[in-house]
Parts: structure tokens; sequence; C-alpha cells
């Protein structure tokens, strides 16, 4: 197994992405699942904004947060105790092997993690591992393939091809969505729901927001350094791209949907 990179790193702006998410814009899908008393492990959980909805919702149920970044779980713990979040506790991570015992949760979720794996089969399995017997394993990615975008500008296309070449490149799967089903299966769940759902920028605020976090992470980002070190792309064209997200935030009729695929697992 080849072991990933993460792609995006944790540069300002891949982390005002994350901190938009909430349970309700990135898992909706899992809420009809959760009730107090549950017991949860969010796997890859970033800056902690959807880690803090969970727990609220699951109290006095324990969640248990991790990710492989001990820097970005020190913002987890910020969000929080902001909200006064007290049934929370967190660890650093890695998915392919996670040190908890078997049967340890209810609910084992993760938002955005498979496609950066090396091993989303794997990852799944050790997910199945420490969910109790009649809990449930969520998992929801985008599928980069799928992105669309109205105007047609030449320079988001060039984005999206680099950024699936980068992402392969580091042992990663940018179209994820439309494998978690084969994935699971694989994984040996026979009870799986899948769905999907999709993130839609298109107002003034959202595309001003989408499109000039993209630009950043296009130029500043460990993406961006990535794309040039593996020979994928130039400084130059990297600006140039980054111009092309400028352009469309500020088209009055821009539209840009982010499809996911989602799956509920029960165990």
């Amino acid at each position: 197994m080849k072991d990933a990179v993460y792609t995006h790193g944790h540069h300002e702006s891949v982390l005002r992405s994350h901190r938009w998410r909430t349970a309700e814009n990135s898992a909706a899908y899992l809420l009809g699942e959760l009730r107090p008393g549950l017991d949860v492990l969010d796997v890859g959980c970033g800056p902690g904004t959807i880690t803090a909805d969970l727990a609220a919702r699951v109290a006095p149920g324990r969640v248990t947060a991790v990710d492989a970044s001990a820097g970005v779980l020190e913002q987890a713990r910020e969000v929080a105790a902001e909200r006064g979040v007290k049934n929370v506790e967190f660890a650093v991570a890695d998915v392919h092997a996670l040190d908890f015992a078997d049967d340890s949760f209810d609910v084992v979720h993760a938002h955005q993690v498979l496609q950066h794996v090396g091993d989303p089969v794997g990852a799944l399995r050790e997910m199945r591992r420490v969910c109790r017997p009649g809990g449930v394993v969520a998992v929801r990615d985008s599928d980069y393939a799928g992105f669309t975008w109205f105007p047609e500008v030449p320079a988001l296309t060039e984005w999206l091809a680099l950024y699936r070449r980068v992402a392969r490149g580091n042992g990663g799967e940018p179209d994820a969505g439309r494998r978690l089903l084969s994935w699971a299966r694989a994984a040996g769940f026979t009870d799986i729901t899948p769905t999907a759902a999709a993130w839609c920028f298109a107002t003034r605020e959202d595309r001003a927001w989408w499109s000039a976090l993209w630009a950043d992470r296009t130029t500043e980002s460990a993406y961006g350094r990535l794309a040039v070190e593996g020979g994928h792309t130039s400084p130059e064209r990297l600006a140039a791209v980054a111009g092309g997200w400028r352009e469309w935030g500020a088209c009055d009729d821009g539209w840009f949907a982010v499809p996911h695929g989602e799956i509920l697992c029960r165990v």
C-alpha cells in the first residue's frame, strides 16, 4: 500500500473551508441515526466544527475526535471550548490502524477522509472493527469529476484536471464519492444505504468565499507546492488558475456544485 500524502495541507485557505462545515451541511444523512447517549468516533475531524455539532446531539454520550495532524487538533479543542462542549476528547490517529478496541463506538463517522488515504477499503475495515454491532459507519466524500460550474471559465477546467492529477499522484482518489459503495462492499459491509447530496455556491457571498479560498489554496497551500514539486504544473500556471477562480467569483450568474457520495453502513 502506498502511503498517501494529504493533498490540501492545513493552510488557512484550507481551514477556511473546513471551519464552514456543520453537521447540517455536511452530515445530514447521518443525523437521523443520532440520539443522546451514543458514543461516536469522528475520524479525520479537522478543526472540529462537525465534531462539536455531533457532540451536542449525542450528549451525554461521548465523542472521540481523531486526526492525523496534531496541529489541527489544537484548533478542534479550541472550537469545543468556545462552544462549551464537554463530551469530546481528541487524539492523533491513523485511520488504517485505529488505536481502539473492537466494538468501541456506536457511530463511526468520516467526512472527506477516504479520498485522501492510501487504502480506503482497509480504512473502512478498521472503522467497521471499532463499531459495535447494531451501530453505523457513516462516510461522505466529494467526487471531483462530478464538479460542475457556470460560466465555463477555461482556467477552472485546467484546475480540475490538475487537481485530479496531483491528488492521484499523492496516493489519493479524488473521485471517491462514486466509489464509496464499492469500497464498503469490498470491506465486508452488506447492509449499506448509499445516497448523494451536493453543496451549491451561487449567491454573491458564497461565490466570493468559494472562489477566494480556492484562489488562495492554488497558490499558497500545500496543494500548490505539491503540484509544482510533482512536475504537474508551474508557478505561472498556478497564478493563471487562481486568476480564473477570481474571474468566476466575479460573475453575477456564477454557479458551482460539489456532489458527494454518502454511505450508511450498518454493522
